[in-house]
């Protein structure tokens, strides 16, 4: 846990207060349902403290496996599986061991959604609201507090493995995040599989790559993103530096190591499980493949579904490993007492649709847009020792509510932050007691930086065309419009535009309260010890025209 960290857990009382700020919607809640919370609460604790005296006195493990644009109904679901034309056999009977979260929210993309796990907050608020494609030098800030940070603050042994995608500079990577050991990339999977001269050769990506054409009109060699002279993969532990684990000087970054990138980071997953749980200590495992986003064609010999896509290819064999996980999981007799969550993180990649294997199925949209098949996923939890197997809950839940739901379950929310705002509402009484139980009825839709909708129950706001008037704004009612085809701008507006202006005007004065904040800004690949030549070349030019336009001083 790093020292401003350490610093933030143990001055919050000097802040502004000992209690958990919310956003603004929660209180509204809170004021019509305190005794009944209140009663909820004494039954949840009654709960976790039963269940954690039947484990030892210890609390649960956690397992959180996030897989990467795989839109709402493509996991979980047999029947939907049989009309798309493949298989995710382990994920279904996972989903029917456990409890399906039917109404998920996330961010539009990656890094957005994968922060507001980390910190319970939407990523605005940390200037973590982009989705970056190559070396920028910002990343998430040491003083957010992560979940890993919470619960090593509990005891916890941490490991993470796979996908990040939270800044590319030292403060921001998972080992100085809160995790013993971490093996990731540091960006995401355009540079690893799509600037590839293979994917040039395929025809999926034009002029990235300069072995594509003839270059002798070439003058500015920093222009085009050459993938092997980026940072790939990183393996660390908590108090040192990272190292570079798959890359050799000069050496080509090819589909080829990407692949076995996928495969090591699989392995590792198994092999950190098994030694977390030999050490009889709770563990919080945490998952992120970067299949099934695979831009590669070539490491498909014969494709085993009719389907065909080279994503839902791909899909099958993440499908495969989760089972091979959670099979271990069980051999080392640790299932019982184990969260696991298996979800996505936004939706499908559309602009590789339909060849891709996936298009939007039952919502509109998907990766990058504030509609429905933008942030409405699947999400399964299965804990037996706690929830009843093949459940539903039909309340809404965002992606920032796993965060203080686990640090609750785990017993740390006495180490949460209470001198900002935490959007992550404690779901617990949802998981425990069931549905009709949640505590969330609105979810904020930001695109970037900008809010892009609202939804209230089943009603959402179209904010990018609603200019100044709510009245005609589109609405949709997505329990009747789930693809959001057919606004009811009158019949809706005329009575909803006053109740969501004060929505509005609510939320608004709550980010003034609470001011959001810049992302931490440093050298790129700071706190990397064997950085190759071509990557300080590349860096130094970046630095230059930094300097150039007065960006550093």
């Amino acid at each position: 846990m790093t020292s401003a960290t350490l610093t933030c857990l143990a001055g919050m009382a000097a802040g502004q207060g000992t209690e958990i700020v919310h956003d603004a919607e929660y209180y509204v809640l809170e004021r019509q349902h305190a005794e009944a919370w209140a009663e909820d609460d004494a039954a949840v604790d009654a709960r976790l403290a039963e269940i954690r005296s039947a484990n030892g006195g210890q609390p649960p493990n956690i397992l959180y496996i996030l897989i990467d644009d795989i839109g709402f109904g493509e996991i979980g679901t047999p029947y939907l599986n049989y009309v798309r034309g493949y298989e995710t056999p382990n994920i279904n009977e996972f989903a029917e061991d456990g409890l399906r979260m039917m109404r998920m929210y996330t961010e539009p993309s990656c890094t957005p959604t994968r922060v507001a796990f980390m910190t319970g907050r939407q990523p605005y608020r940390l200037g973590m609201a982009k989705t970056s494609v190559a070396m920028d030098g910002f990343g998430m800030a040491a003083e957010e507090v992560t979940l890993a940070e919470v619960l090593k603050a509990e005891g916890y042994n941490t490991s993470h493995v796979g996908k990040w995608h939270i800044g590319d500079i030292a403060e921001s990577f998972p080992h100085n995040q809160g995790f013993d050991f971490a093996a990731f990339p540091v960006h995401q999977q355009a540079q690893l599989a799509l600037f590839a001269r293979a994917s040039h050769e395929g025809n999926q990506m034009i002029g990235a790559n300069y072995t594509q054409f003839d270059d002798k009109w070439v003058l500015d060699r920093s222009f085009r993103p050459v993938p092997g002279t980026m940072v790939t993969g990183l393996e660390a532990v908590a108090g040192e530096l990272a190292s570079e684990v798959d890359l050799q000087a000069g050496e080509e970054w090819t589909q080829a190591k990407y692949i076995e990138m996928n495969e090591r980071y699989q392995r590792q997953t198994l092999e950190q499980l098994d030694a977390l749980m030999a050490k009889d200590e709770p563990f919080f495992l945490q998952y992120w493949p970067l299949l099934p986003l695979t831009f590669t064609r070539s490491d498909v010999d014969q494709f085993t579904s009719p389907n065909g896509g080279f994503q839902t290819e791909s899909m099958q064999k993440v499908d495969g490993w989760i089972g091979d996980i959670l099979a271990r999981l069980e051999e080392g007799g640790k299932a019982d007492n184990t969260i696991v969550i298996i979800m996505g993180d936004n939706g499908n990649f559309t602009k590789y649709a339909p060849y891709s294997g996936y298009s939007p199925m039952i919502y509109r949209g998907g990766k990058g847009d504030a509609t429905e098949g933008g942030v409405r996923v699947d999400a399964f939890i299965r804990w037996p020792a706690a929830i009843e197997a093949d459940s539903y809950v039909g309340d809404m839940i965002h992606v920032a509510d796993l965060f203080t739901t686990l640090a609750r379950v785990a017993g740390g929310l006495e180490h949460l932050p209470t001198d900002r705002v935490i959007d992550g509402v404690d779901q617990t009484s949802m998981l425990l007691l069931g549905e009709g139980k949640g505590r969330r009825d609105t979810v904020f839709v930001y695109q970037s930086f900008n809010l892009a909708a609202v939804i209230k129950e089943h009603f959402k706001l179209n904010l990018a065309d609603a200019g100044s008037n709510l009245v005609v704004a589109p609405f949709y009612d997505l329990l009747r419009d789930p693809g959001e085809k057919y606004p009811v701008s009158t019949p809706v507006g005329a009575w909803a535009a006053s109740p969501f202006e004060r929505i509005l005007q609510r939320h608004m004065a709550w980010k003034q309260r609470y001011p959001d904040l810049p992302a931490a800004v440093d050298t790129p690949y700071s706190g990397i010890d064997n950085l190759r030549l071509e990557t300080i070349q590349m860096r130094d030019e970046w630095l230059a025209w930094k300097r150039q336009i007065g960006a550093l001083e």
